[in-house]
């Protein structure tokens, strides 16, 4: 049987793959990519057999016969194959795909190593080699994009097509599409309806893949050929099965542009037609309602009749200017576009290879040309009759016509001056507007002697038409005489009002000259009261006798110029009296209130009221407020001559305690004996303490917040007299704990009055503290260099007072023991030694005291001489309830020799110490 040699690269034609596109074997055998060009192969074979109603489950399987194969060759190709054998034999089967075979290489495609043998023997390698060879060919070989054609073109459709969507960057049919998004921007760029490409995400390539698949299979009929498992899964998808299925796309969305590039084309063929047979339409309809407005005019101008009035005869003279103005422009425009009309239908005919138009007989544009010379030659005759009887009109009603312009000019002019003479708008008016009303009033006259020569010369003219005997002339009598009577009546009304004027303006002049003199003196007065009722009113805060005495003097002045005050009030009450008078005396209708100022005397005499209503009140709340003052500065001085005793004695007693703190008179038992009978004295002084604050409180309540008879304040009192409670009560524990510490360490009173001596030695000025200078001075006389350290005056040492107080007692020390020292004393490292820290040390460095050694040796004979000490042992040796503390916590001994229950008294002794954690 003959071998085909399957190479799609053969030929000229069959440029349509670039070289590295090869059949790679080696490739196709990868198990992931044989997957994936199975599934496409597959779906891309049964998305045309279905068209002739059968498909295929296995791809080397169902084309083993050869008969599958030449029906899918039939219908992509759209030709009829050799006529198939219906044998089962593997002779028939062969036969049927050689039949295949040379079908395809018939089509300029060269088969490389591909028999009929192998396909029948369900080679997969060489039957999906076969299919690829089929889609190259029919799919892909004729797809042209630009001039490039197969897979180069398909890839440039691509990059077209995807260009303007973010994240799509089409390089190849492998990587290029494993996100999904080239798949989507595909379908959305020719049916942007089905995807919502905004919502897609890059890093979510199976929601895309499927999206894709899924609306390609349902909206455009294009099977799912691949699966997002398996592109996503795999780092090169398969390009062949990539190439095939985008191939779909192509050919799914060239088909429907073909399709809509065919409607397009007929739409247009039909609009023209269309557009023509109205243009047709349009002309025969215009072409005769022009002729028919022809036909009908012409009569119209044709027609003589005279009119016996001008009137009559320029009716029709307007009625055909109205024709030429308003009905003929149309119609002009309406000849003109039905000419252009025509030339234009004839045009687009000409140019869309129809035939020219004939119009019905009679609507040619040259019949409408005649029709419209006929219109014109009757307008000219018609406009020359009309001016020749016009002209004659004009003649006899020049005259009439002059007299009744005159008459009426006249007449307008007369309209509503009777009324405006006859009015009383002067009554109420005010000065200013009397003022106007003269001004107006005298226009008025210089325009009335101007019309005296109108009236004369409306006169004249009918006298002429009833001497030329007027067909109307009894109506121009009439309307004479009436304008004359009208005329004479004028005269007398502007003379009347003339004097009404000018007697009104006199009588407004008086009264505005006395409102302004009531405004003048009114206003001032005005203000003074308001500002009496404010003073009146005001409220005042005063804190001495002094300010309230001030205020006082001040509101006795203020009553002084209430007589005079009252003289001013009613002067100016007589002014608006006599502005009263006026206005009853010549029935002034006054229009309004007094222009210059807005208060009026009601309100004057309200005010006034009220600042003598006021007067007494002011009196009483000044006397109320001096008895205050009187009562405060009373418990100023109660408060200042108790504070002015109980301060200094405060400070006396602190100065005493210090001194009481410093000397050594007697033994501690005498000092504590003698501080605490003082500190029963201080008590006793409570009830003036008490009493001082039952003044203060007086004060607070009478709200007083200055004393200029003492500088003591009760809370300086307080903090003072607190301050001396807590200075005693610290100086009696003082010396109650050298007492203890004295006894506790065996500490004899010599030695106790030893360490107090060297302390105060440096405390020169005995103010319990050294100061700066008394320090730097001690120690110098000790032999050493001080620098500049500043000594706080606390009752406190500082490091180095205290190393140099070790020193004048004895101690001979280097840094490193002094720094020990310090830490004992100064635990918290504060950087100063109290007196009691200080005696705490020289106790501690003279007397004999318990140390952990000796509390272990101790316990070490109760134990019998073990390591360790039994809970009965301690209960039989010491009291309840020290045994039972000891047993509770001491930790368990733990050595070798131990025994169940054994207690280590080692570690509780040091504990004991602050050696250890107890």
């Amino acid at each position: 049987m003959p071998t085909f040699d399957m190479d799609p690269y053969d030929g000229d034609e069959n440029d349509y793959m670039p070289q590295e596109d090869d059949w790679d074997r080696d490739m196709l055998l990868d198990p992931a990519w044989e997957k994936q060009q199975r599934k496409t192969f597959t779906a891309w074979c049964n998305s045309h057999l279905r068209k002739a109603g059968t498909q295929i489950e296995n791809i080397e399987e169902d084309f083993r016969d050869g008969l599958k194969l030449m029906l899918l060759l039939e219908v992509i190709s759209g030709e009829r194959l050799a006529k198939p054998e219906r044998g089962k034999m593997r002779v028939h089967k062969i036969s049927n795909v050689n039949k295949a075979l040379h079908y395809i290489t018939s089509k300029g495609v060269k088969l490389v190593s591909i028999g009929a043998e192998e396909i029948v023997d369900g080679n997969a390698k060489m039957t999906l080699g076969m299919i690829w060879t089929i889609i190259l060919r029919f799919a892909i070989q004729d797809i042209s994009v630009e001039e490039t054609s197969a897979k180069e073109g398909l890839l440039l459709w691509c990059q077209r097509k995807t260009a303007p969507y973010k994240n799509v960057n089409i390089q190849n049919f492998h990587i290029s599409w494993k996100d999904g998004l080239g798949f989507c921007a595909l379908i959305h760029r020719h049916r942007p309806e089905l995807i919502d490409y905004g919502k897609l995400r890059k890093d979510d390539p199976m929601t895309n893949l499927n999206t894709a698949f899924d609306v390609a299979e349902k909206y455009l009929d294009i099977p799912k050929m691949l699966d997002a498992e398996d592109i996503v899964g795999t780092a090169r998808p398969d390009e062949k099965a990539i190439m095939t299925y985008v191939s779909s796309f192509y050919h799914a969305f060239s088909g429907a542009q073909k399709a809509e590039t065919a409607a397009n084309r007929i739409c247009k063929v039909l609009a023209v037609n269309q557009e023509n047979e109205q243009l047709m339409e349009d002309y025969e309809k215009l072409a005769s309602d022009l002729l028919e407005w022809i036909r009908r005019t012409i009569p119209w101008l044709e027609n003589r009749a005279p009119e016996n009035t001008m009137l009559a005869m320029q009716q029709k003279l307007e009625d055909f200017r109205d024709y030429r103005r308003q009905h003929k422009p149309p119609k002009v425009q309406e000849k003109c576009q039905l000419e252009i009309n025509f030339n234009t239908l004839q045009t687009k005919l000409r140019l869309s290879n129809r035939p020219a138009f004939m119009p019905s007989e009679g609507k040619m544009v040259s019949d409408v040309s005649n029709a419209w010379g006929g219109l014109e030659g009757a307008e000219k005759g018609y406009e020359e009759w009309l001016l020749n009887e016009i002209r004659r009109l004009e003649r006899l009603d020049h005259l009439a016509e002059k007299f009744r312009q005159k008459a009426a000019t006249h007449e307008a002019w007369t309209g509503g001056k009777e009324e405006m003479l006859r009015s009383l708008d002067f009554e109420t008016a005010s000065l200013s507007e009397i003022k106007a009303l003269l001004k107006k009033h005298e226009a008025f006259e210089s325009d009335l002697a101007a019309h005296q020569d109108r009236v004369e010369q409306i006169a004249a003219i009918a006298q002429e038409l009833n001497e030329l005997d007027y067909h109307d002339s009894s109506s121009v009598n009439a309307r004479c005489q009436r304008i004359c009577d009208r005329w004479d009546t004028l005269g007398a009304l502007t003379q009347k009002r003339s004097e009404a004027l000018q007697r009104t303006e006199k009588l407004l002049e008086t009264i505005d000259q006395l409102y302004l003199e009531f405004a003048k003196r009114a206003a001032p007065f005005n203000n003074w009261m308001e500002g009496a009722m404010e003073d009146l009113q005001d409220t005042f805060i005063v804190h001495t006798i002094e300010e309230i005495q001030g205020l006082s003097t001040a509101h006795e002045q203020f009553k002084a110029t209430l007589p005079d005050a009252d003289k001013e009030r009613g002067a100016i009450l007589g002014i608006h009296n006599e502005i009263a008078k006026i206005v009853a005396t010549y029935h002034v209708n006054m229009a309004g209130s007094n222009p210059y100022i807005t208060i009026n005397p009601q309100e004057i005499n309200a005010k006034w009221d009220k600042v003598r209503q006021l007067v007494p009140q002011r009196d009483q709340a000044l006397i109320e407020e001096h008895a205050r003052q009187q009562n405060s500065e009373r418990l100023r001085r109660q408060f200042a001559n108790q504070a002015n005793v109980i301060g200094p004695w405060i400070q006396t007693k602190m100065e005493e305690i210090g001194r009481i703190s410093i000397e050594m008179h007697g033994t501690l038992e005498d000092q504590l004996t003698h501080l605490r009978q003082y500190e029963k004295n201080i008590v006793n002084y409570k009830p003036k303490i008490d009493q001082l604050e039952g003044d203060h409180q007086l004060i607070q309540e009478a709200l007083i917040f200055d004393n200029k008879h003492t500088n003591y304040t009760m809370e300086h009192i307080r903090v003072g007299w607190e301050q001396l409670l807590t200075t005693i009560a610290r100086t009696i524990n003082e010396i109650e704990n050298q007492i203890l510490t004295r006894d506790a360490k065996g500490i004899s009173q010599d030695q106790m009055n030893e360490f107090r001596a060297s302390f105060n030695h440096f405390d020169r000025d005995h103010s319990g503290t050294l100061g700066a200078e008394e320090f730097k001075a001690c120690l110098i006389s000790l032999g050493f260099d001080i620098a500049n350290d500043a000594q706080k005056k606390t009752g406190m040492m500082e490091a180095e007072d205290f190393k140099t107080c070790l020193i004048s007692l004895g101690y001979n020390m280097g840094e490193a023991e002094f720094s020990r020292i310090m830490s004992i004393v100064d635990p918290n490292r504060v950087g100063v030694v109290t007196f009691q820290a200080f005696i705490d040390f020289m106790s501690r460095e003279t007397a004999d005291t318990d140390t952990a050694d000796q509390v272990m040796a101790s316990f070490k004979v109760l134990a019998g001489d073990k390591n360790f000490i039994m809970a009965d042992e301690l209960r039989r040796e010491l009291p309840p309830d020290q045994a039972e503390y000891c047993i509770a916590r001491m930790a368990p001994y733990s050595g070798t020799d131990a025994v169940p229950g054994a207690l280590d008294y080692m570690s509780f002794s040091t504990a004991l110490y602050g050696e250890s954690d107890l």
